[in-house]
């Protein structure tokens, strides 16, 4: 316990003089008044935002498995994220929608969000992400199929480069029946779809 404390402690330190050599190469006085205390906030930040990485997102799925003769889509739709492109460490974020066949297990609706958080609190590209929620409840939830689709906005795409205010990316990954019966991946995107408008 004592050696965990003192290798945490270490490691703030650390983040926070990286913090501080990285405003005085651009130019700033990290002692001024303003950014006396950035490197401490910017650590608790980063501290938050990289959580995932101390967390398993398939033992909060496991969490919560229950038995069901339910055989039709259960989709949650409209999962706010928000992550870090792991290129330039700006953020990206938008909304997820998970969908599955269930093959005599349902998950607790709540454990999909959360799943969803523990991937996005990493460094991050979108389409891993995607692929990343859907090899896990491919795993454990054992459906018929998955559908996942994420719709997002990047900073590194609108703040720099060419600059591209609300452009948005998607991407999707299909698995089982979503691959293979074009009815499932009809109804998915009809889903996903419908009553839409821009929110983010």
């Amino acid at each position: 316990m004592q050696e965990n404390l003192k290798n945490e402690i270490l490691k703030k330190e650390k983040f926070e003089s990286c913090v501080e050599q990285m405003l005085n190469l651009v130019g700033e006085d990290p002692h001024r008044e303003g950014l006396a205390k950035t490197p401490e906030r910017v650590f608790k930040a980063y501290e938050f935002l990289t959580s995932g990485y101390w967390q398993d997102p398939k033992v909060v799925l496991n969490d919560a498995l229950f038995d069901s003769s339910n055989n039709e889509m259960v989709l949650v739709r409209d999962i706010e994220f928000y992550s870090l492109c792991e290129h330039h460490l700006l953020p990206f974020f938008g909304r997820v929608h998970v969908a599955y066949i269930p093959n005599h297990k349902v998950v607790g609706l709540s454990k999909i969000p959360r799943m969803v958080n523990i991937f996005a609190r990493r460094l991050q590209i979108q389409e891993q992400l995607t692929e990343q929620i859907a090899e896990a409840v491919q795993e454990v939830i054992k459906p018929k199929g998955v559908g996942v689709v994420i719709e997002a906005r990047h900073m590194c795409v609108e703040m720099r480069g060419v600059g591209k205010i609300n452009s948005t990316t998607t991407t999707s990954a299909l698995r089982g029946c979503f691959l293979k019966s074009s009815e499932t991946r009809r109804e998915f995107f009809s889903l996903i779809n419908s009553h839409k408008e821009v929110r983010f």
